[in-house]
């Protein structure tokens, strides 16, 4: 089965203007299997799906993220564009887990993750199950090691779970950041790991100290929000201070489910829009976000589209305050 293939043009429909007035009619599809990555003097976006439901699976959650990344093109087609004449902004294609090879997978995301880099342009991916994240970290790492650069990551999630489940029995959505703390351990590097939005009730008493022996900095979901960001800003910013560059993850089943109820793991007891985004400003303000995705995205459970359309205006903030 396939594993990587160029997206539909069809996804990016909408209102037509003729004047680049939607993002529809900026994106750009390409191939990275046959065609060269365009060049442009001016910002580089790449979108790329991971439409794999097997770490969900493994891990007893909701199927149907697969389905995710394409829903999310759906939203972000019909929402207008604020770049620059001079922006790319590129659909890179999906890569995917047919035949329930997820390592394979996650090693093609991440090759993918580092081609994206290495042509200066920033990736956004779409999933997809949590397990995207140690595809996309390892893609990240790979870029900084062929340049030759020596440089830190840090990892901001934002995320109802720490994902730090034990990978003894197998790897899944609920695995990449105990993976990814292990690797790093392997290879004496620091585990730079930030979670935003934590639940008491979504996470056993293994996960909170396994967080805590790792060193994992965390704001619970009862402290994550307006009335507390004096602080929340505090510990953002040293923890952003302390390391080169910022992959910045956001699992949608942090966000309670009058925000998204299209998720694998949903909950009314999670945290709001306004929170993230202030706290998106801050990493943005910084300059040293090197990559971003979306996770958990499930359109078997949406209603009306809020959660891919939530997932949509996200990524359309993240691209139009990045300028």
């Amino acid at each position: 089965m396939h594993t990587y293939s160029k997206s539909d043009p069809i996804l990016w429909s909408g209102r037509k203007s003729g004047q680049q007035l939607y993002l529809h009619e900026k994106v750009i599809c390409i191939d990275l299997n046959s065609e060269q990555i365009p060049s442009t003097d001016g910002q580089s976006w790449a979108i790329l799906g991971y439409a794999s439901d097997e770490g969900v699976k493994r891990n007893e959650g909701r199927i149907g993220a697969a389905m995710g990344p394409d829903a999310i093109r759906r939203q972000l087609a019909k929402l207008p564009n604020h770049l620059k004449e001079n922006a790319l902004l590129m659909d890179a294609g999906t890569v995917d887990c047919k035949d329930g090879d997820l390592k394979k997978s996650q090693t093609v995301l991440s090759c993918t993750v580092t081609q994206l880099l290495k042509h200066n342009t920033f990736p956004i991916l779409m999933g997809g199950g949590h397990d995207i994240a140690y595809g996309h970290y390892n893609g990240i790492k790979r870029y900084l090691a062929t340049e030759g650069k020596n440089k830190s990551i840090g990892i901001i999630n934002f995320d109802a779970h720490f994902d730090l489940r034990s990978n003894e029995t197998n790897n899944n959505s609920g695995t990449p950041f105990y993976q990814i703390a292990q690797e790093c351990k392997s290879d004496q590097s620091k585990f730079r790991y930030m979670c935003l939005g934590i639940r008491e009730d979504a996470n056993t008493k293994t996960l909170f100290d396994t967080a805590n022996d790792l060193g994992v900095s965390y704001i619970e979901r009862k402290h994550f929000n307006l009335l507390y960001f004096d602080k929340i800003k505090h510990k953002l910013q040293q923890f952003i201070k302390e390391v080169d560059h910022i992959y910045t993850t956001i699992d949608l089943d942090g966000f309670s489910s009058a925000y998204a109820p299209g998720v694998s793991a949903s909950s009314p007891m999670g945290f709001s829009i306004e929170i993230v985004l202030e706290c998106l400003n801050i990493i943005i303000d910084t300059k040293k976000m090197i990559s971003l995705d979306m996770a958990e995205m499930n359109p078997t459970y949406d209603i009306d589209q809020n959660t891919a359309k939530l997932a949509a205006s996200l990524i359309h903030y993240v691209i139009h305050n990045s300028r």
